[in-house]
This record gives C-alpha cells, sequence and structure tokens, in this order.
C-alpha cells in the first residue's frame, strides 16, 4: 500500500523523519491530553444558564429518543463512555452530576454516540468491523516484525507491518465517528434547550480539545505503521 514511498525517499532519510515525527507526535499527545483537561475544568467551574445536570439532561435525551440505555456514575476523570455491550453510559464523577457547559456537553457527545449505535452509523459500524484486527494487529504486530526479522522470515514481519495497518485504518476511521458524536451531542443539548446560542461556542471547545487527541492518536498510529513497514521492506532489500 505504501510500498511505492520507498522508491522515492532514502530509507535512511525516510527512518530519520519518522523518528523525529514519532517523537514530536509523543509530546503533542502530552499537550492534547494537558489540553482537554485544562480546557474541561475551565469551563466545568461555571454552571450553565438552565442548570441542568449531565446525568439528568442524558438521561431525558435517551428517554426523548425511546433508547433503553441507562446512565450510571464511573470512577475515573474523564473516563466517561458508551458500552454497547453493557447498554449504558458511564459519566465520570467530574460530569455526572456538573450542571456546567462543558459536563453536559460531554454527557451529550456520549449520547450521540448511542444514537449512532442504534441508527446503524456507517462509519461505527465499519470501525466495530475491523476493532478485532486493529486490537490484535495493535498487540502482536511489533512482535511479529522483531520475529521475522531476527529469525530472517521477511514475509512475517511484512505481515506484522500491515497487519498493524488496521490499528491506522481504525484511527482513521475513529475520526469521523468523534465529529459526527459531538455534532450530534451540541445539537441535542440546544434543540432541547439545555443550553444557550451563547453557550454553544463553549460547548464546542470542550469537544474540540477531545476530538484533537485522537486526530493525535491517528497520526501516531501512521507513524508507526509506516517505520514497521520501512523496517519490513528494508530487510527485504
Amino acid at each position: 500500500m505504501f510500498d511505492f514511498i520507498f522508491d522515492y525517499i532514502d530509507p535512511y532519510t525516510l527512518n530519520q523523519l519518522l523518528y523525529f515525527a514519532a517523537i514530536a507526535l509523543m509530546f503533542v499527545g502530552i499537550a492534547a491530553s494537558s489540553s482537554v483537561q485544562r480546557t474541561f475544568e475551565k469551563y466545568a467551574k461555571t454552571p450553565s444558564m438552565y442548570g441542568t445536570p449531565a446525568y439528568v439532561a442524558a438521561n431525558e435525551l435517551l428517554r426523548k429518543s425511546g433508547s433503553s440505555v441507562q446512565v450510571t456514575a464511573v470512577d475515573g476523570a474523564l473516563t466517561d463512555h458508551f458500552n454497547p455491550k453493557t447498554n449504558t453510559v458511564g459519566l465520570s464523577k467530574a460530569v455526572y452530576s456538573n450542571s456546567s457547559v462543558a459536563a453536559l456537553a460531554v454527557a451529550a457527545h456520549e449520547i450521540g454516540h448511542v444514537m449512532q449505535y442504534e441508527e446503524g452509523y456507517g462509519p461505527i459500524k465499519i470501525r466495530n468491523t475491523i476493532l478485532p484486527v486493529a486490537q490484535l494487529g495493535s498487540n502482536i504486530a511489533p512482535i511479529l516484525v522483531i520475529v521475522g526479522l531476527i529469525l530472517g522470515f521477511t514475509d512475517l514481519a511484512i505481515v506484522g507491518a500491515y497487519l498493524y495497518g488496521a490499528m491506522f485504518l481504525f484511527q482513521v476511521i475513529t475520526l469521523p465517528v468523534e465529529f459526527n458524536a459531538s455534532r450530534r451531542g451540541i445539537e441535542m443539548l440546544s434543540s432541547n434547550g439545555y443550553i444557550t446560542a451563547a453557550e454553544e461556542p463553549t460547548a464546542k471547545k470542550v469537544l474540540k480539545a477531545a476530538a484533537m487527541t485522537y486526530v493525535v492518536a491517528a497520526l501516531a498510529s501512521l507513524v508507526t505503521f509506516m517505520r514497521l513497514l520501512l523496517i519490513s521492506n528494508n530487510r527485504r532489500r
């Protein structure tokens, strides 16, 4: 898939570029995660104009849509998620009873994921299909590459590299899933009267900060995939 790149760029130069890209993305990832925390904490201190707790808004949005999903409180900081296996939306303690625009935005984002599952949203169906292979690739791809190179089984190393490509595809497909959930969340909060038009920009800032972590993750997985593929192809050559 990316083999043609190795015909036009010197492998040593490409390896150096990918190495520095990996380091840069590591720091960018740390910065993005810190930004999410700072942005949430900044806007979590001020209640929304209507003062609806996040768990109340989440439950009401679910009931209005006819969903049977339950809302529960979970431990951790910003560990909010939707678990389709247990049919529950978990809201972290910092979000659950909080009535700020930030908390409402996080909760509505998770309800957006519920809507995606229940409507059969295309990208999330594709992501779920890729997930098992992506998890396998993330866990064993580097091992296959190393074992293949040590034992001289170049084809095994290349298989490992391409197996990791499933993780990259998973991260890429995650982007529209997350962006769509955020858009749905903002629309639900606004149309159902949980936030005012003046509060929308704040909700968008919180969700945009969170979305950047997924962008960085996708770029990092691309760099890792390219490095594994470069290592494998170098040994073949």
